[in-house]
């Protein structure tokens, strides 16, 4: 089963992360998610081909998205539901209330 190499190396390429690509992390000791610590200062990074480089630190995730994202015009946090999944409803599911 020998591959030209050019294919091979075709193949490969759509593989590979592309260089440019930008990333934030959050410089919090042990967290992983973006949205654990909105307010935590974020470290700005590029993939040059073989490594991640700092390009940046910024304060926050909204100037994190701001910096990775500036053509998207709304930058702000995902506003909560109007209301909570878990409220009182009407549902098949939920028991009556005692004072209904």
């Amino acid at each position: 089963m020998d591959e030209p190499l050019d294919r091979w190396a075709a193949r490969r390429a759509k593989r590979l992360r592309p260089v440019g690509e930008r990333k934030a992390v959050t410089l919090v000791p042990g967290a992983h998610g973006a949205h654990v610590h909105p307010n935590a200062p974020r470290l700005i990074l590029e993939w040059d081909g073989y490594q991640w480089t700092t390009l940046a630190t910024v304060a926050d995730l909204a100037a994190a998205r701001r910096f990775l994202n500036p053509q998207t015009a709304d930058d702000a946090l995902p506003t909560p539901p109007a209301r909570s999944p878990m409220a009182a409803g009407t549902g098949r599911h939920r028991k009556p209330r005692a004072d209904e």
